[in-house]
């Protein structure tokens, strides 16, 4: 298996895929970096908003419930 990096304009891919062997490479020549950066930012973007939901549920399990009500004492 060959290991490529996106910055490089290559990918990673299993022997004898039809689509890592022939339509990436195909499809590296025919996209420009700029438009290469921008899907590359978008899925950053995307992992970001999934950390956002993990924090925001990690915060809300973590928030100490009460366990009882307050009663006033005469």
């Amino acid at each position: 298996m060959e290991e490529k990096t996106a910055a490089s304009g290559t990918h990673s891919h299993a022997e004898g895929c039809f689509f890592c062997d022939t339509a990436m490479p195909m499809l590296e020549h025919m996209v420009s970096e700029a438009t290469r950066d921008h899907f590359r930012n978008s899925r950053v973007e995307f992992l970001k908003g999934l950390r956002s939901l993990l924090d925001e549920r990690i915060a809300h399990l973590a928030r100490e419930e009460s366990k009882g009500t307050h009663v006033t004492v005469e």
